[in-house]
């Protein structure tokens, strides 16, 4: 007669304080990295002019900067060591899921896992490497012509330019190790804290406001009810799926018959995520940044002064701007989700699999339903994203309302919080089944034999 010399009990608690503990520690890590990125961010780069920086930025609400510096948390406005944040990086990514649809070489290395993968992780770090430099060097020269620089020079130039890609080169090999080390995404928790850390300065400012009677306080209670309704929205839409039915037919392997399998095909109502309004965003904003810099002098000249009445019809709250605002959102979100999703290819793995959907041939057929499907899904995904990005610019310019609520930086909040949370349960859920394990195995162990 063999039994444990242990309490399962006794040890299925200690699994369970080693779950948590593991839990506990990924998450201070990703709260230590996140510390440090924030620390950064109110390094300066050397040689710069605070007073006249903030006196810059002060003119350039609603511009590119605007967007930028939303994505950097503040970083952009300070000129700090972290002023680029990931944005190269989000860039090279997506250039190179680009390059993966039109080179075929490039494609191919999505079909050999992970060493595919690898390679183009690889190309990505390279291209963010170049695109962080370029961007380095153009933002030291725009900001040492706008007046912000102490001693400006080649010497400026070239410590701006190394300080801001090495910053860069830093927050990336810092997301990484989120991502392995802590939880979540680490790019994108980078980014979320970013947007993060601006809402306390806009509660504050809306409070003061209160305070000081220029904002009603039924005004307020109102915006604070729209902000809880525009997020459950968002919430509900990014959840929202379209499940094809799949049935794979019966297979034989050796003497063993399986039976057919019945699942389905999940398809996002966004599919494109938050990639048509940042497009969207900085094509748009790009020309009216250009005309606002140009187009600045005491004595216009005429045109100078095309560049200043461009540069207000394509101000944020402008009819101008939230038309094109939307025509460009609508316009990605289906050249994106093109450009991302093969009908065909996802058609022809099915057929290989044995798979079919119920009423529809195998091949053809199959890849112009999901495409048909997908085009429906990307119509009312599309007006979502349009309505989602438009409502923060509507509620500002007509309504005054004191702070930008919505838009991009809502989507990306929610879709990162979303990823942190099934990333949170899918940890806690694989360490109960190992524990659920160890369980079974003791009480088997301990039986009389």
């Amino acid at each position: 007669m063999a039994t444990t010399s242990q309490n399962p009990n006794s040890l299925a608690a200690l699994g369970d304080v080693t779950r948590f503990t593991e839990l506990r520690q990924r998450l201070f890590f990703l709260l230590g990295c996140l510390i440090v990125y924030r620390v950064g961010t109110f390094i300066p780069v050397p040689g710069i002019n605070p007073q006249a920086l903030a006196e810059f930025f002060q003119k350039q609400q609603g511009t590119l900067l605007s967007m930028f510096n939303m994505f950097s948390g503040g970083a952009l406005q300070r000129l700090s060591i972290f002023a680029l944040g990931v944005m190269p990086y989000i860039s090279a990514s997506i250039i190179v899921q680009m390059m993966g649809v039109v080179l075929p070489q490039w494609a191919s290395y999505k079909k050999e896992g992970e060493a595919g993968r690898r390679k183009l992780t690889q190309y990505t770090r390279y291209g963010a490497v170049v695109l962080a430099a370029l961007q380095g060097v153009s933002a030291a020269a725009a900001f040492q012509n706008q007046g912000v620089v102490n001693n400006p020079g080649f010497q400026f130039l070239m410590i701006a330019t190394f300080t801001l890609t090495a910053g860069t080169m830093f927050l990336m090999w810092l997301g990484e190790q989120i991502t392995e080390r802590g939880l979540g995404n680490g790019i994108s928790m980078i980014i979320l804290s970013g947007i993060v850390a601006g809402l306390p300065t806009a509660i504050g400012n809306t409070l003061q406001q209160v305070a000081n009677q220029e904002l009603n306080i039924l005004s307020a209670f109102f915006i604070f009810a729209m902000v809880i309704a525009v997020t459950y929205c968002v919430v509900f839409m990014e959840r929202a799926q379209r499940r094809i039915q799949v049935n794979y037919a019966k297979r034989q392997q050796g003497r063993r018959v399986f039976a057919g399998q019945s699942t389905h095909l999940p398809f996002k109502l966004n599919m494109s995520g938050v990639i048509p309004p940042i497009f969207a965003s900085s094509l748009l904003l790009f020309p009216a940044t250009i005309a606002n810099w140009f187009g600045s002098a005491a004595n216009p000249g005429k045109a100078q002064q095309i560049l200043q009445q461009m540069a207000a019809a394509l101000s944020t709250g402008q009819p101008v701007h939230m038309f094109l605002y939307g025509t460009l959102i609508i316009f990605f979100c289906f050249f994106y989700t093109a450009l991302v999703f093969n009908s065909r290819e996802t058609a022809d793995n099915l057929k290989k699999s044995g798979a079919f959907i119920p009423g529809i041939r195998p091949g053809q057929q199959t890849g112009e339903y999901i495409d048909k499907v997908l085009t429906r899904l990307t119509v009312w995904g599309a007006l979502y994203v349009a309505l989602v990005c438009l409502l923060p610019e509507f509620l500002v310019a007509r309504f005054s309302v004191p702070f930008y609520f919505g838009g991009t930086s809502l989507m990306i909040m929610v879709v990162v919080i979303m990823d942190f949370q099934a990333q949170v349960a899918a940890h806690l859920m694989s360490r109960q089944y190992e524990g659920l394990m160890k369980k079974a195995n003791l009480r088997g162990y301990g039986r009389q034999s």
